[in-house]
């Protein structure tokens, strides 16, 4: 998360509060499935699980720490701490994909079947999005207003598994897969979206073409998952990768 920023940015309080609510979201949603059998010694994985939570949560945590370095003028260790932010995020989609095909194996030894290999599309495409935006924002850290949208998009995109694991707190939800891991998810993008109509009296191009962009491709993941062709791409990717 780098950014060539002056002394007249403005104090990115939007930023530091949407940072804030999603490491909440973050803490919130692994906190009945990680942290608390973690914190019990109920929590047995291999180390890739424990890598890649790690590095999430890290992710999160520096997100949080960026916006409010740029609101204290501190331009300079914001920069610095962009270059470890950059490979955080490549650590973190190698990780996820480790962890991608770990819990692919782990199911289907289980006897879940299909769908077990099914999942490991969303993991792929979830890596793969998240770490090409980050890429994109570092690419653009000399625009200011373009960077800090690509990474705030980048950490909503990677938020969804805690979203989708708000499933334990509301059983009763039908279709959790589509009301949390997306709806809820990316209610984000649309609140970031109003907030520049709100301020600026029009939605910034970032917002508009990739915010649409991954809203677009969480609904079609949505309607297309477990079908037959989404399988042929699944058991593809799971051959590849393990």
């Amino acid at each position: 998360m780098t950014a060539s920023l002056t002394s007249s940015t403005p104090r990115p309080r939007f930023y530091i509060a949407m940072a804030l609510f999603m490491l909440a979201v973050a803490l919130t949603g692994f906190a009945g499935t990680f942290i608390a059998p973690l914190g019990q010694g109920r929590f047995e994985a291999p180390p890739i699980v424990f890598i890649h939570g790690g590095l999430f949560f890290t992710w999160v945590l520096l997100f949080v720490v960026q916006p409010s370095l740029i609101g204290r003028g501190a331009y300079g260790l914001h920069k610095a701490l962009g270059v470890f932010g950059l490979c955080l995020a490549v650590a973190m989609a190698a990780s996820g994909l480790g962890v991608g095909v770990w819990a692919t194996t782990r199911d289907l030894a289980a006897g879940i079947g299909d769908v077990a290999v099914s999942t490991l599309v969303g993991t792929c495409t979830a890596m793969g999005l998240f770490l090409g935006l980050v890429i994109a924002g570092v690419a653009f850290r000399h625009r200011p207003e373009t960077h800090e949208r690509l990474m705030l998009l980048a950490t909503i995109a990677v938020l969804w598994p805690a979203w989708f694991r708000f499933r334990h707190y509301f059983p009763g939800v039908p279709h959790p897969e589509i009301v949390f891991a997306v709806v809820m998810a990316d209610s984000l993008i649309l609140i970031c979206m109003l907030r520049d109509r709100l301020e600026l009296g029009r939605i910034h191009p970032v917002y508009l073409w990739v915010g649409s962009f991954i809203i677009a491709e969480h609904v079609l993941e949505a309607a297309l998952f477990d079908s037959p062709p989404w399988r042929l791409v699944a058991y593809g990717l799971y051959d590849l990768l393990s």
